[in-house]
């Protein structure tokens, strides 16, 4: 199942309504991102000019914490464990691992959190549309389960920071690949889109002179890019990174441009949920949040998870 659905109120928004950082949120590489090696080359022939191979660049990684804003330390005294809920299956976020566990980045984050923290650390699998009644009715103190912040469940939770954000990008076929993307390069282009979406409604706002083709799921947007049917396609970044990396796409496409981060279209960003009134764990998390960024932790994580960046 490939993250193209939602983390919010249904699973087919959860991609669509994530977005802008508040503050400074870098999107550039963070310090600790590992570039690839260069590939090495053949000895020279005699007297040849010897052929340096060019370094990749490194791998995009979010980072949503401005290091001159650092948290004060708050008073974890009164933490001793923390219940995580999360959802069952939304790889490679929250899934069952081979020995039965929880597994996934979410599952990974909260259990560094909980070290940073020195608190014991619990992860429990629910059904996503159950997670905050769970949280609310004390079965559990924290949701980590890439639920998006919105209006509607700050009138029942409140979030931490956000932890990450999904943007939006424009795919198309490699032998067309474009640095950069403006609404004027996609004047008369054919953009395939997901009908009623978010991205829709950004197209229509801010590239009115490309060419709309609206499809009814993901699977045939993107069938229309690999078979050149539309010349781009534009949604969910993470999506379309583990398609464009996965086996569905046969090695057609690749991204075009870079992130598009408008919150009027993406979002709040995703964060851990907790109860109302809960400002201890709340504090506990966004400063764990920040140490585990600052150490490299999370861009590990990232790494680990994220092959092609959806950054």
């Amino acid at each position: 199942m490939a993250p193209s659905q939602q983390a919010k109120s249904s699973k087919s928004a959860r991609g669509l309504l994530t977005g802008l950082a508040v503050g400074a949120c870098l999107f550039a590489a963070l310090p600790g991102a590992r570039a690839q090696a260069p590939a090495k080359q053949p000895p020279a022939a005699p007297q040849a000019t010897p052929q340096v191979a060019p370094q990749a660049a490194p791998q995009a990684v979010p980072g949503f914490w401005d290091p001159r804003r650092r948290p004060e330390r708050p008073d974890l005294s009164r933490l001793t464990v923390i219940r995580f809920l999360t959802e069952t299956d939304y790889p490679p976020f929250n899934y069952t691992g081979a020995d039965g566990n929880p597994a996934g980045f979410n599952v990974d984050l909260a259990r560094a959190l909980c070290e940073e923290i020195k608190v014991t650390c619990t992860v429990q699998m629910r059904r996503f549309e159950t997670l905050v009644d769970a949280l609310t009715s004390n079965r559990g103190d924290a949701i980590i389960a890439s639920m998006a912040v919105s209006p509607q469940l700050r009138a029942r939770v409140d979030f931490s920071d956000p932890y990450y954000r999904v943007p939006a990008r424009f795919a198309s076929r490699k032998d067309a690949v474009m640095p950069e993307i403006r609404p004027e390069y996609l004047e008369g282009k054919k953009v395939g889109v997901i009908g009623g979406s978010a991205h829709e409604a950004y197209l229509k706002a801010m590239f009115t002179d490309a060419e709309l083709h609206p499809y009814p799921n993901d699977d045939a947007m993107r069938a229309a890019l690999r078979k050149g049917e539309v010349d781009f396609i534009f949604g969910d970044a993470i999506s379309l990174a583990f398609w464009i990396n996965g086996t569905d796409s046969g090695d057609c496409c690749a991204f075009s441009g870079g992130p598009f981060v408008e919150s009027r279209f993406f979002g709040e960003g995703i964060g851990i949920a907790v109860r109302k009134g809960n400002d201890v764990l709340r504090q506990a998390l966004n400063w764990a949040l920040f140490r585990v960024w600052e150490k490299g932790r999370y861009t590990d994580l990232w790494l680990r998870y994220f092959s092609v960046s959806p950054f």
